[in-house]
C-alpha cells in the first residue's frame, strides 16, 4: 500500500475516525442509526468531490459485515453488474451484498433499468455516488427505491485535521500558516484535492513553502481529473466566457470537456442553466433545451456539434441577469426573515370564518400598491 496515494492511505477503517458529514453520521444522526439498527435500505450519495462519499460506502459496509462490490459507472457495464449478481447468491446466510456505484449518473437508463429488479427484491445494497443531482440523473423507478443522502463539502475545520494526519503520514514536522491557508482555500472542501496537493509538493520538494505548493500544482503529479478540481475549473471557465460573451474562448474550453470525455449531458445543464440566469431572451432556454435533448437522444461523437451550437448562441446572446440577481435578494429576505405574514388583502377568503378576518378584503386585481408583507413592503428586486 505503499504506493498507493496518500488519501487512500489515509482513509478511515471506522465510522469513528471518519471526519465530517457529523449531520448524517453524528450522534443520533439519520444514517448512523441506520447503520447501527442493520436497517439499511438502498443508498444514492449526492455530494461534491472529495467529501467522503467512497469511504463511507466502504465503512457501511464493513460496519454490517456486508460483501463489497466496487465499480465505477464510467466504465463498468451491465456485463460487469451481472457478474457480481452472480456472486451476490453465493453469500452466507444473513449477510448482505452491497454495490458500491461510482458516478452513477453516468449509467445510461437502460443499465439504471437492469438494476432495478434486484434492488427491489433485496438481491443488492445500491449504493450510488455522484456529483451530479439524482432527480436529474437517476431514473425514477430507482430513485423512489433508495434513500438520498446529501453530503457537503468539508469545511476548514475538516480539512484542517486531515491534513494534519497528511503531515504525520509523511513525517513532515510542520507546515506554515501561510501556506496551510493557502492549502485549505485551494483544496475547496476537497479532502482528496488538499491530500494531493500536499503529497505532491511532499515528493517534489520536501519541505512545504507556499511557492512551493503554487510550483507543484503545475506538475505531471497532479493531472488532469474529470472527476476533481480541473473539471471544476474548465465548466466555470466555458460558463465565464459564454457570460462575457467571448465565443472563441467559449469554444475552447467547451472542446477541451469533449476532448477529456466530459458526460455531454453535464455541459447542456450548465447551458440550461446559463440560460435562465444570464441571458436576456426566453428563446434561449427553448435552445438550451433543444441542445440537452439532442445530446439525450444523440450522444457522443455528433452531439458534440449540438453542444458548440448551443454554445456559440448563448455566448452571442445579449445578457441579462436581472430575474436571477432579484430572485436571489428575494431568496435571501425569505431566509432572513422566515414566513412574513401575507397582507391580508392577497389571502384566499375559502371560508366564511375567513371572510370574517378579512382575507381578500379590498383585493384590487390591478393595483399598484406593494404586495408584499408589510416587514418588507417597500423592497424592490426586480430593477
Amino acid at each position: 500500500m505503499l504506493d498507493a496515494p496518500l488519501a487512500d492511505r489515509l482513509r478511515p477503517q471506522s465510522l469513528k475516525d471518519f471526519i465530517g458529514q457529523t449531520h448524517l453520521v453524528g450522534p443520533t444522526r439519520p444514517l448512523l442509526l441506520a447503520i447501527q439498527k442493520d436497517q439499511l435500505r438502498s443508498i444514492i450519495f449526492w455530494g461534491p468531490p472529495g467529501c467522503g462519499k467512497t469511504t463511507l460506502a466502504r465503512l457501511i459496509a464493513n460496519q454490517t459485515k456486508s460483501k463489497f462490490f466496487s465499480l465505477s459507472a464510467v466504465s463498468a457495464g451491465k456485463a460487469d453488474v451481472k457478474k457480481i449478481l452472480a456472486q451476490a447468491g453465493e453469500t452466507l446466510l444473513n449477510q448482505k451484498t452491497i454495490l458500491f456505484l461510482d458516478e452513477i449518473h453516468r449509467f445510461n437508463k437502460a443499465q439504471q433499468d437492469f438494476l432495478l429488479p434486484y434492488v427491489e427484491n433485496g438481491t443488492i445494497i445500491l449504493i450510488g455516488a455522484t456529483t451530479e443531482n439524482p432527480s436529474f440523473t437517476v431514473i425514477s423507478p430507482l430513485l423512489s427505491r433508495c434513500q438520498v443522502f446529501t453530503l457537503e463539502g468539508l469545511s476548514k475545520t475538516d480539512l484542517k485535521t486531515i491534513v494534519k494526519k497528511g503531515l504525520k503520514s509523511l513525517k513532515i514536522n510542520s507546515i506554515s500558516s501561510i501556506a496551510l491557508d493557502f492549502l485549505l482555500e485551494y483544496s475547496n472542501g476537497d479532502a482528496r484535492q488538499a491530500l494531493n496537493l500536499l503529497e505532491a509538493t511532499h515528493k517534489l520538494y520536501k519541505t512545504l513553502t507556499l511557492k512551493n505548493l503554487k510550483n507543484a500544482l503545475q506538475s505531471k503529479f497532479l493531472r488532469y481529473d474529470r472527476a476533481g478540481e480541473e473539471h471544476f475549473n474548465t465548466i466555470s471557465a466555458f460558463i465565464k466566457s459564454m457570460r462575457a460573451s467571448n465565443v472563441d474562448a467559449a469554444l475552447y474550453y467547451l472542446a477541451r470537456m469533449v476532448n477529456a470525455g466530459e458526460d455531454p449531458l453535464f455541459i447542456a445543464r450548465r447551458l440550461v442553466v446559463f440560460a435562465s440566469e444570464d441571458v436576456a431572451s426566453p428563446t434561449a432556454l427553448v435552445v438550451a433545451n433543444a441542445v440537452f435533448q439532442a445530446c439525450q437522444q444523440i450522444g457522443y461523437p455528433e452531439c458534440q456539434e449540438n453542444l458548440a451550437a448551443g454554445a456559440v448562441y448563448l455566448a452571442k446572446a445579449e445578457k441579462d441577469r436581472r430575474a436571477y440577481t432579484a430572485y436571489m435578494q428575494a431568496l435571501a429576505d425569505v431566509k432572513q426573515y422566515g414566513n412574513l405574514p401575507i397582507p391580508l388583502s392577497i389571502r384566499n377568503p375559502v371560508t366564511k370564518l375567513m371572510k370574517d378576518l378579512n382575507y381578500g378584503k379590498g383585493y384590487q386585481q390591478y393595483t399598484k400598491d406593494s404586495l408584499l408583507p408589510d416587514k418588507i413592503k417597500h423592497k424592490k428586486y426586480y430593477v
